[in-house]
């Protein structure tokens, strides 16, 4: 395996950018592509220097899903071993239980499991014309990888079967309309947004309170309101124990930027 087939470099103020490097093939997705993504993932996770985590693609696309060597080599290869490999031997929800936020910067193709990575980060930002299609029903195959978790969650049941059943191509702008983005930016304006935003978060929130929050938001989707509402009271009882609520409060007052501690991931 090469590791220069995803790279990762450190920005200020806490950020890790981390680029899909398949160019060629619009970042198509492959075994050795997505063991050196979850690894850097993992990295980042673990890094008390990073705060907020970038993913983008090089060239002109995300991820123009499954490399069709890939998939003809699935085709051809009998029990599920190689759908794990080409997985790169992680869930692709992983991404949802990095402790940091990580916000995909959707620069062009976005299709099949290419789609899954970007809607299993937690904010999405998408060039203006860039293209998401799920894939899925027109290679003969299902909703995979957790597709049929997070998209009706995103977009609701109507939009997601839409999208699963047509495995037609929708613009960023659609996407926008109906919640699959946060935001279309100019292609050449987009990183630099992702970037600008993502230093918002490390320069002024938390990072032990985003990683609660990110872990109360995904753990409360399959619960009632009752013990999501009990859980929150005792988590911010426990908030309000921690130095980083101490230093909030006197950076407001003080009118300066916060200087909170590194996320703690024993919370």
């Amino acid at each position: 395996m090469t590791d220069d087939v995803v790279l990762m470099e450190l920005r200020e103020p806490g950020i890790a950018l981390i680029t899909l490097n398949r160019p060629e093939r619009l970042n198509a997705w492959n075994g050795e592509l997505a063991t050196r993504y979850f690894e850097l993932l993992d990295q980042a996770a673990a890094d008390p220097a990073v705060k907020v985590i970038v993913v983008t693609g090089a060239g002109r696309g995300f991820c123009a899903g499954a490399d069709m060597d890939t998939l003809q080599g699935l085709g051809a290869a009998s029990g599920s071993g190689g759908s794990d490999a080409a997985a790169g031997g992680r869930p692709q929800y992983h991404t949802t239980l990095i402790p940091k936020p990580v916000i995909a910067a959707v620069n062009g193709a976005c299709a099949g499991i290419g789609m899954v990575q970007a809607l299993m980060c937690d904010i999405r930002f998408a060039a203006a014309g860039a293209k998401f299609t799920t894939a899925f029903a027109r290679r003969g195959l299902i909703a995979e990888y957790g597709m049929s978790w997070v998209l009706p969650r995103l977009v609701g049941t109507a939009r997601a079967l839409d999208l699963l059943f047509s495995g037609r191509v929708i613009l960023a702008e659609e996407a926008a309309q109906m919640g699959l983005v946060n935001e279309v930016v100019a292609p050449e304006f987009l990183l630099d947004r992702a970037l600008e935003y993502a230093a918002e978060l490390a320069t002024h929130s938390s990072p032990t309170s985003m990683s609660v929050m990110k872990r109360q938001v995904y753990g409360d989707w399959d619960r009632g309101v009752v013990p999501a509402t009990d859980d929150a009271i005792e988590l911010m009882k426990a908030s309000l124990r921690r130095p980083d609520f101490k230093e909030g409060v006197a950076s407001f007052l003080q009118k300066r930027n916060p200087d909170f501690a590194a996320v703690d991931q024993s919370v």
